[in-house]
């Protein structure tokens, strides 16, 4: 069932959350590739980190997109119907990034287990194909429905999307997925980033536990990768 958003403000809203979000997605998928295929033949320890590394990404983007689909599609085509067509393109690139993710999900099982070359390079291949359908994906979203999605929101239907992506993450995952995010801009972005969007608690937070979560899980990823 679709959720209809009331009104809850003046429209117009700062978009530019979703610009963070997916700068976080392209910088895991960029690597991604690299890092299945530096699994060495056999090698079911590295394999699994890798492998587990997968599966969170295909449930965030999972999620991201369900967000999208809940609550903003429908809302967005009834206040700016000349976006109607562009947001039908947008729910056909849902459902064929669905597909993608799904048939990457199938794979992972066998090579987590042996580790073996020919699995790894399937899974390597669908990996590329997620990235290049969801490039394509996000570009268009980025030119297209940002821009007018910030002149018929208001900042509180808006954060409901933050809210929502947020409450999709397992606690135990919240600080690492921060570090993610982090990673994904220069240093200097990052601390600008962080001190304004960012509780001073958070921040302490990362800094005392969190960089160390991500920075294990980046080790355990990463393996020989240099």
């Amino acid at each position: 069932m679709v959720t209809q958003l009331p009104s809850t403000g003046k429209p117009g809203c700062d978009t530019s959350d979703m610009n963070i979000i997916h700068g976080m997605f392209r910088s895991i998928l960029n690597e991604a590739p690299k890092l299945v295929r530096s699994v060495a033949q056999s090698d079911t320890e590295h394999a699994a980190a890798v492998a587990g590394h997968l599966s969170d990404l295909i449930s965030g983007l999972h999620n991201h997109h369900h967000g999208e689909d809940l609550l903003l599609w429908d809302e967005l085509a009834a206040r700016a119907p000349a976006c109607a067509a562009h947001v039908d393109q947008m729910r056909a690139q849902h459902a064929a990034v669905s597909d993608d993710l799904d048939a990457l999900e199938a794979l992972i099982p066998a090579w987590r287990e042996t580790a073996d070359v020919a699995d790894r390079e399937a899974v390597a291949a669908a990996v590329e194909t997620v990235r290049s359908a969801l490039f394509a994906h996000r570009g268009q979203e980025e030119e297209q429905i940002l821009p007018v999605a910030s002149g018929v929101f208001s900042q509180p239907e808006w954060d409901k999307l933050g809210e929502h992506g947020r409450a999709s993450v397992p606690r135990d995952r919240q600080l690492i997925q921060l570090g993610y995010i982090l990673n994904s801009m220069s240093p200097e972005d990052a601390r600008a980033w962080a001190k304004a969007n960012l509780p001073v608690p958070i921040r302490l937070l990362y800094r005392l536990v969190g960089r160390r979560q991500f920075e294990a899980e980046q080790r355990a990823v990463r393996g020989a990768v240099v």
